[in-house]
């Protein structure tokens, strides 16, 4: 059922369209004016996306107050925010950046060339332009790319009151929720609540009210780090400070759900087997060049398979005339064993479950559930071939023992082999440095089929000639 939220959606889109679609521009401009009054910045921008290109600077254009321009660049997407790029002026861009918060106005001019970048730089405020320039500097994905460097530091000795004015004075700083506290070198030595600015008297020094800071991060931490630390502790503010511990920015619990989000986008997309962000609305051919090299994967792995399966029709007679029957069951099958293992430690990993110390429990575990399903199931799927007889191998004259054995045991192999693959792809490619939530796409998924069958082919060839 579809939520309120996605069905406003819709109708945004519809109404969007039959304006798009109308013959005359005067009809359009009147059109377009009336849905951007009626509906709010935020669910334009989420609408705009849905449009086609041509059509999302003349939904930007005709916003009436520039904060309602400004709200739909930071909520939209990139796409959208190059389009419009292209159709307003340098400064067009800089009056919109004025009224941006610094880690908000990086994410928009990041949809900016380098060479424009640098003309709106020049043409800003100053100060403007260094804070900007000082969150650009940090790689993407760190703390020092998500944190906001407007915040308000005081020293010890200020009182409550002088504290307390200074913020009324500065309405354009967002964040009053800490005030933080440091020392002569700018070092961090802890925060003051904004409650504490209300309910104490103002002669009091920020040294009597202050609380101590129990939890922080350093620039280059990554934004997985981030959010693990905002979500055990539940931080309404996380402190960022440089390697000599000077506070340098603040990350916001607004800034950790737009990184949860991207991070889980990110992850469906990986295990889905694709580049391509789940919630990009991108040409046909853009979203078909972002799949096709892990499926490129697949396809070579399925034409070793082919070779794997060819190789067994040299040996003939006996029960293994049947072999390439059950490849279905036993790729299928033992497949899903070893999604299951990576599955469950990809899970563990990305919620911060999974420690150093943890690991060799969880692979014991996980191995051992594998190898538990694999017997059971093998025996299970070998005592109903060799008593229903399900292929009819009685009337080839061939002992349906003789085929309940080779599945069961292959079945049993090729699980042992999809848990060993499911558990240590997901460690492997973490230890590598690459995302392991690739460990359940495509890639382990053709590597397993491979794995499995060869298995399964070996089992029953060992076991005929015992037959």
């Amino acid at each position: 059922m579809d939520s309120p939220i996605n069905q406003l959606d819709d109708i945004l889109k519809e109404k969007l369209d039959k304006a798009y679609h109308k013959h005359t521009s005067k009809v359009i401009l009147h059109d377009i004016i009336k849905i951007a009054e009626e509906h709010s910045p935020v669910d334009l921008a989420y609408a705009a996306p849905r449009l086609p290109a041509n059509i999302r600077p003349v939904l930007y254009e005709n916003m009436a107050l520039i904060d309602s321009k400004m709200e739909f660049m930071i909520n939209t997407d990139m796409t959208t925010r190059a389009a419009v790029f292209r159709h307003i002026s340098d400064l067009e861009i800089k009056r919109l950046i004025e009224s941006m918060p610094p880690d908000d106005a990086v994410s928009v001019l990041e949809a900016l060339s380098e060479k424009r970048f640098r003309r709106v730089m020049d043409k800003l405020d100053p100060k403007k332009a260094f804070r900007i320039r000082e969150i650009k500097q940090h790689e993407r994905n760190t703390a020092g790319r998500l944190m906001t460097n407007e915040f308000f530091a005081f020293s010890l000795d200020l009182t409550v009151e002088e504290a307390a004015s200074f913020i009324r004075e500065n309405p354009g700083i967002d964040l009053a929720k800490q005030v933080f506290i440091q020392g002569a070198s700018h070092e961090l030595l802890g925060y003051v609540p904004e409650r504490n600015l209300i309910v104490n008297p103002g002669h009091l020094s920020l040294k009597q009210v202050m609380k101590p800071i129990l939890h922080k991060v350093h620039t280059e931490a990554s934004r997985e780090e981030v959010v693990d630390v905002v979500e055990r502790y539940r931080l309404p503010a996380l402190p960022v400070v440089d390697s000599e511990d000077r506070l340098v920015g603040v990350i916001t619990y607004e800034d950790v759900v737009e990184a949860m989000e991207d991070i889980t986008d990110e992850t469906i997309a990986q295990i889905a087997g694709t580049g391509e962000k789940v919630r990009e609305h991108e040409p046909t051919w853009k979203r078909f060049l972002a799949r096709a090299p892990w499926l490129i994967v697949t396809l070579c792995a399925g034409l070793l398979n082919v070779g794997v399966m060819s190789s067994i029709q040299g040996y003939e007679g006996g029960a293994l005339t049947f072999v390439l029957f059950f490849v279905p069951l036993i790729t299928g099958f033992s497949g899903n064993v070893g999604l299951q293992c990576s599955t469950v430690l990809v899970r563990s990993m990305a919620t911060g479950s999974l420690s150093s110390g943890y690991k060799g429990e969880a692979i014991r575990k996980e191995v051992s559930i594998g190898v538990f399903c694999g017997t059971l199931f093998g025996m299970l799927a070998g005592t109903v071939i060799s008593i229903l007889d399900v292929v009819g191998f009685s009337e080839f004259e061939i002992p349906p023992l003789h085929v309940g054995l080779i599945v069961g045991f292959g079945l049993w192999g090729a699980c042992f082999t999809s848990t060993l693959l499911g558990v240590f792809s997901p460690l492997f490619f973490s230890r590598m440095g690459v995302d392991p939530a690739i460990a359940s796409g495509p890639i382990v998924t053709a590597i397993n089929d491979f794995l499995s069958m060869s298995i399964y082919f070996l089992i029953a060839l060992t076991i005929s000639t015992f037959l």
